[in-house]
């Protein structure tokens, strides 16, 4: 009941509130956004939505125009050239996600659930359907969010595997209370700016192995 109806309901009605009263906020990201660089105020990417089907993901751009499409920013040999200054505060305030409550308004996202995949990161599907609930559904099988429980543990520095398993917990546990539990742990690890690292999934984890080595 609550996955299939009352989940659908709080994201419409919330995802509504926020549009409505961020205006001043999207007005004030738009002039910076587009004073700062030449190209659109928004970046619209293919991913993969509930059941793999395709979905178009909104966010602000936050990169330069000239930036490979469809590559994961972790596999950029040098992201910090492609941000742009203003694009280096959106990410790490989360602001870039803000146009994705469109996407949470027109039923393709939800607020809370397993991060969006892009659509040629395939082994990051893959290791999703290691994970299923007793019903036999993955985080593949679900609406994903803007937020997740993977998101408050690690974010940025998890490890595909790492994220994949968090994922399916959350496809697991996922009811009300543990929705609610995501968003206030968001609101915390959005604060505190914790798991944000430019360069992507793993990153941390490569960070402490280069400073080992430079060490030894």
């Amino acid at each position: 009941m609550y996955a299939k109806f009352i989940k659908r309901i709080i994201d419409f009605v919330l995802s509504s509130i926020g549009i409505l009263l961020l205006t001043p906020v999207w007005l004030i990201l738009i002039i910076a956004i587009r004073t700062d660089s030449k190209g659109p105020m928004f970046f619209s990417q293919k991913r993969v939505g509930i059941h793999k089907r395709y979905f178009r993901i909104l966010k602000f751009r936050t990169m330069y125009i000239d930036t490979p499409h469809d590559m994961p920013t972790h596999m950029l040999s040098d992201p910090d050239r492609y941000i742009t200054k203003t694009g280096r505060f959106l990410r790490k305030t989360s602001l870039d996600e803000l146009p994705q409550l469109f996407n949470i308004w027109m039923g393709s996202m939800s607020i809370i659930g397993p991060r969006p995949a892009l659509w040629n990161q395939y082994d990051l599907i893959a290791e999703r359907d290691k994970y299923s609930n007793s019903k036999g559904n993955t985080a593949n099988d679900v609406k994903p969010g803007l937020t997740g429980w993977a998101q408050i543990n690690g974010r940025d520095e998890l490890e595909i595997p790492v994220k994949a398993k968090l994922d399916g917990e959350y496809v697991e546990k996922m009811s009300f209370l543990f929705d609610c539990k995501c968003f206030i742990g968001t609101i915390l690890s959005v604060l505190k700016h914790e798991g944000v690292v430019e360069g992507g999934t793993g990153e941390i984890k490569k960070v402490k192995v280069k400073k080992e080595v430079a060490n030894k």
